[in-house]
């Protein structure tokens, strides 16, 4: 059961209503992954030229990094439509035949954490992303037929958290992959900026940089912090948010100075103090903390890694000695060579 406190958790209905409001929909508006935007830029009008269909792209990093945004973006600069889906809910092969024959010409299909697709279901991806064409088959039983469809040229875009759990055939078949990274402090306090703009929130410049402190690098994160901020200062600080007031709205809200929420002091405290540090199994402390193992591992874990406050060994999870001095367990900590 997921315990739905942390602020990297999963968005509800209205705030991915509201989240979507504040994407950027080219890539002059997308803030950061300049590495990425060039790349893509290039991509894209070369195939605008060419009047082809871009090559497929695969999108994989943390979650709330922009994957989602970039998709929809590529989509608006191709002047194309955008199809999107998700690998749950595609359960059968007929579910992907059936949005793949609907596809135009030069047409965007998005499938979002794309690792989780059947495997039965991948196997038909592969003619359809190389050839562009799909064999289904027809009735049942002895009389069951198989029939070759022929597909428009088209871009897959997937999206992932979890590179490593994807197949290498599927993997090969994509010809642009980038990695998208945390953000530097300097962007997100640009994001936080645009994101007051477009909601209409007076944030001053100590303010942005407080939210964007606490928002862990990833934009998602910093737009959340922005709307829980702004209902603090609406009713706390007349509707006007500085460094002071985001200061006081994220003591509210339990957000440390690193960004760390909750669920994140509970995962690293439960290391500490229940396990003595570690090594711990990863389902053993999903079930002290009350998350899934699999939101730990994309969500939480990637954050207190780069931190430096935990790691991972073949043994399980271990708190380093940062991570001790963060909670303020300071000589508590054992070296390492004992952990062996």
């Amino acid at each position: 059961m997921s315990t739905g406190h942390g602020i990297a958790s999963e968005l509800t209905p209205e705030e991915k209503a509201l989240d979507i409001s504040l994407r950027p929909r080219v890539l002059s508006d997308f803030i950061g992954q300049e590495r990425i935007k060039e790349q893509l830029r290039i991509f894209i009008e070369a195939a605008k030229n060419r009047s082809e269909a871009l090559d497929h792209v695969l999108l994989s990093g943390p979650p709330g990094l922009g994957k989602t945004t970039l998709a929809n973006i590529i989509s608006n600069e191709l002047a194309v439509l955008i199809h999107q889906t998700s690998g749950p809910a595609i359960e059968r092969q007929g579910d992907l035949a059936a949005i793949l024959s609907n596809l135009q010409p030069a047409d965007v299909l998005f499938i979002d954490e794309i690792h989780r697709l059947p495997r039965t279901v991948e196997e038909i991806l592969y003619p359809a992303m190389e050839d562009f064409k799909i064999d289904i088959v027809i009735g049942k039983g002895p009389g069951a037929r198989s029939v070759r469809l022929e597909l428009p040229h088209f871009t897959l875009i997937g999206a992932t958290t979890r590179v490593g759990l994807m197949s290498s055939p599927l993997l090969s078949r994509f010809g642009v992959s980038s990695r998208l990274d945390y953000y530097p402090l300097d962007e997100v306090v640009s994001i936080v900026r645009r994101a007051s703009g477009i909601l209409k929130v007076k944030v001053d410049e100590e303010g942005c940089l407080e939210i964007a402190k606490r928002s862990r690098g990833t934009p998602r994160v910093a737009n959340r912090l922005l709307r829980r901020v702004r209902d603090f200062a609406e009713v706390k600080a007349d509707s006007v948010v500085t460094g002071e007031v985001a200061i006081g709205a994220m003591s509210l809200f339990e957000v440390d100075e690193a960004g760390l929420d909750v669920v994140d002091r509970a995962i690293l405290s439960t290391i500490i103090d229940k396990f003595s540090g570690g090594p711990v199994g990863l389902k053993t402390i999903a079930a002290a903390v009350g998350e899934e193992p699999d939101t730990i591992e994309d969500v939480y874990e990637p954050y207190l890694m780069q931190l430096g406050f935990m790691k991972r060994t073949p043994r399980g999870r271990v708190a380093t000695p940062g991570g001790y001095r963060h909670l303020g367990r300071e000589g508590q900590h054992r070296d390492e060579k004992s952990l062996f």
